[in-house]
């Protein structure tokens, strides 16, 4: 694929469908997950993965920190087209033992101190129980989840973004099916959830590495000597990305503990559901991004302005599309998507219109929020993504969840709406003056 000289549409369409199948199955591990065990455990089962989320959340954090960063650097350098193929190589050497080390330290918390972290998460006794026989078959492969995120990456900036789909859509697809017949077929219950979960991420990584075994491939591991300066670049370019995920684990904890303290259990199942339809609002911000990234990333390094501006146009109106068709969903059918994920109650039936309905409105600005981060890592502007990633994801959200609820209870549904919009004003500003300086001196 020729970044620098083939039709932008084309190019990002084609992008941006491989994008947006591999971040459409990803969060369907997690849909899929919650909708069977809420349909085989009731509200329970379902409160009890909005407990687990945070861990996906980290572990899928961690692997975008060293995919998007390493990737994002080694197509600028591929851009400038003066770069040897050694020095662009190490980059992908440095993301891939940065990722193996993250790996085997979540590996190592996670098998000895899963109870701990879990309470930490808000889970308490029978939801405790739930939570950790969902995790038991995850604890064995671990390390693909974050290697199948640090791979996808690599993969789409290597020109082979239609592998990474494949492989992501194949661990998806057994999930789904592995759900069903493991929870219901062989009556596992939660732990059968977690199984298929397991066995899928591992399909997906075995698919991925096949990449390596291709004529298209350019990647390979090398002698890097300065290691450590080039995780401390991929550290600092793929950060934001990596806060996004973080953010949303440390949202989830915030908002358990806050309706936990403020509501009660109905409204935390109601919430369960919003984190799946946020992830997959999320995921669909992502592939957007990820689209766009390659070809912005590639340009940049060789400076050509107009094309990078007409990648923008493109992703600009895929994240309209998706800002208006999730927020439709969310307005028009919310106990729709509450029976999508369990068996409700007459009680849960009642609340989550209101819920759904207010917590809805932060869609219309999430999906630009986000690939506004991916922009702007692509132009090597880390400061401007990481003030918007921590802004949504930490600072302005958590000061409205914390205050929100003193208020009344339940304006916390309120926070993110706020928040999203608060973020918004910002990240349009920078990203006009990025956009109208490119290639000046001055950084933002």
């Amino acid at each position: 694929m020729d970044f620098l000289c083939g039709n932008i549409k084309t190019l990002y369409f084609k992008f941006l469908a491989a994008a947006f199948g591999g971040a459409l199955i990803t969060s369907i591990y997690s849909l899929v997950d919650m909708a069977v065990v809420g349909q085989y455990q009731g509200s329970e089962g379902t409160a009890a993965l909005v407990v687990v989320a945070p861990i996906w959340n980290i572990i899928y954090s961690l692997g975008l920190l060293m995919g998007i960063g390493g990737s994002v650097l080694l197509s600028t350098e591929k851009g400038k087209q003066i770069s040897k193929c050694k020095h662009i190589n190490e980059y992908f050497t440095a993301a891939l033992y940065g990722t193996l080390f993250l790996a085997v330290a979540a590996w190592l918390i996670m098998i000895f101190f899963d109870r701990s972290l879990l309470m930490f998460f808000g889970a308490e006794d029978h939801l405790l129980t739930l939570a950790r026989t969902y995790i038991q078959p995850i604890k064995f492969v671990l390390p693909c989840f974050m290697f199948t995120q640090m791979l996808a990456a690599f993969l789409r900036n290597d020109s082979h973004p239609g592998l990474a789909t494949a492989a992501i859509l194949a661990g998806g697809l057994f999930n789904i099916f592995g759900d069903i017949i493991f929870v219901f077929g062989f009556d596992m219950g939660i732990y059968g959830a977690g199984l298929a979960t397991a066995i899928g991420s591992f399909i997906s990584m075995l698919l991925m590495l096949s990449h390596f075994f291709t004529q298209q491939n350019t990647l390979a591991i090398i002698k890097t000597e300065n290691m450590i300066n080039r995780l401390k670049e991929i550290c600092i370019t793929g950060f934001s990305t990596f806060f996004i995920d973080i953010a949303m684990g440390i949202l989830t904890i915030l908002f358990n503990r806050q309706i936990m303290k403020y509501l009660n259990t109905d409204a935390l199942s109601i919430y369960g559901v919003l984190v799946n339809v946020s992830t997959f609002a999320q995921c669909c911000a992502y592939s957007a991004g990820q689209a766009a990234q390659p070809i912005i990333s590639v340009n940049y390094g060789a400076r050509a302005k107009h094309r990078i501006i007409k990648t923008l146009k493109y992703a600009l109106i895929t994240v309209l599309f998706f800002s208006a068709f999730w927020t439709l969903t969310a307005l028009l059918l919310p106990n729709q998507i509450v029976r999508l994920f369990m068996a409700p109650s007459f009680e849960i039936l009642s609340a989550a219109p209101i819920i759904i309905r207010s917590y809805g409105l932060s869609f219309i600005l999430l999906p630009f929020n986000i690939f506004s981060t991916y922009y702007f890592q692509a132009l090597l502007k880390p400061r401007a993504a990481l003030i918007v990633s921590v802004a949504r994801g930490l600072i302005v959200s958590g000061f409205f969840i914390m205050t929100l609820p003193l208020l009344d209870a339940d304006l916390i549904w309120l926070a993110m709406p706020i928040t999203e919009l608060i973020v918004a004003l910002y990240a349009v500003f920078i990203m006009k003056r990025c956009t109208d300086h490119l290639f000046m001196e001055k950084a933002v």
